[in-house]
């Protein structure tokens, strides 16, 4: 890899991680475009990296009240909408522990441009229909346990290569009745334990790796995907109410014909 091509990567990644666009769909897209070879391991990591430092520093506030609220409805049995939420992200997360492995081992074999095509398209019509039906009627403190599973559950299928893990999980929160923004907040929280445990196991694999690691372009790669990740959120979540889910859709439908173009 050199600088431009980690760059652009970065960037892709960084954005498409957090935008309900599916990464996976632009990772195929963009080294196709400009006759890239795969990109490598060590690049995956850098850039979970960035992507987590980013979520993290946004939600830092939210995360310091939430491990406070835990510690304390541990500790002494109270109950507070930040442990309530904390709680909600624990419990959002056990669905994807659990059959994560199982449905990895399936996505394998449907990292295939056409699938992921069709998975793009497919999961965007469900963003739209969640979108009109949205009620908007509580937000993410809001959430009940059995909304919280669904959610988690749905958060599964982003392992199904061209769902978008942000996109499921928003689709999902709009149709159990949470606001766009309420919608995207829980989302990217939820993505937090997510991208830790893909980063741990990258790393690992990495470290076994007898290849050597290229460190000064990972540095860059860790640094561009966590500013864009960074401004992709902070953008997303102060224009989300106003442009709404349309305009993420149409780009996927548009993405997905591309890619059925290319491929079939």
């Amino acid at each position: 890899m050199d600088a431009i091509q980690t760059v652009i990567l970065a960037l892709v990644q960084g954005v498409t991680e957090f935008l309900p666009i599916s990464s996976s769909a632009h990772l195929v897209l963009v080294p196709y475009v400009f006759g890239w070879h795969d990109q490598g391991l060590a690049f995956d990591v850098a850039v979970h990296v960035g992507s987590l430092v980013a979520v993290v520093t946004y939600f830092s506030r939210d995360l310091n009240a939430m491990i406070r609220g835990w510690c304390a409805g541990v500790a002494g049995g109270i109950s507070t909408p930040d442990s309530r939420l904390a709680w909600a992200v624990i419990i959002g997360t056990i669905p994807v522990v659990a059959l994560g492995p199982l449905v990895n081992m399936v996505s394998e074999h449907l990292r295939d441009p056409v699938i992921i095509a069709a998975a793009t398209g497919i999961f965007a019509l469900a963003l739209w229909w969640a979108d009109g039906y949205a009620r908007a009627d509580h937000d993410e403190y809001g959430l009940t346990w059995r909304q919280v599973l669904i959610i988690g559950f749905a958060q599964v299928l982003a392992l199904i290569p061209g769902t978008s893990r942000s996109g499921i999980t928003i689709t999902a929160g709009l149709a159990l009745g949470l606001s766009r923004r309420s919608a995207s907040r829980f989302s990217f929280l939820l993505a937090i334990p997510v991208i830790l445990a893909a980063g741990v196991l990258k790393t690992s694999e990495l470290v076994a790796s007898p290849d050597p690691a290229p460190w000064p372009f990972l540095l860059l790669g860790v640094v561009v995907s966590g500013l864009a990740a960074y401004a992709c959120i902070h953008w997303f979540l102060r224009l989300v109410e106003r442009v709404g889910m349309l305009p993420f859709v149409v780009y996927r439908i548009l993405l997905a014909v591309v890619l059925l173009l290319i491929y079939l």
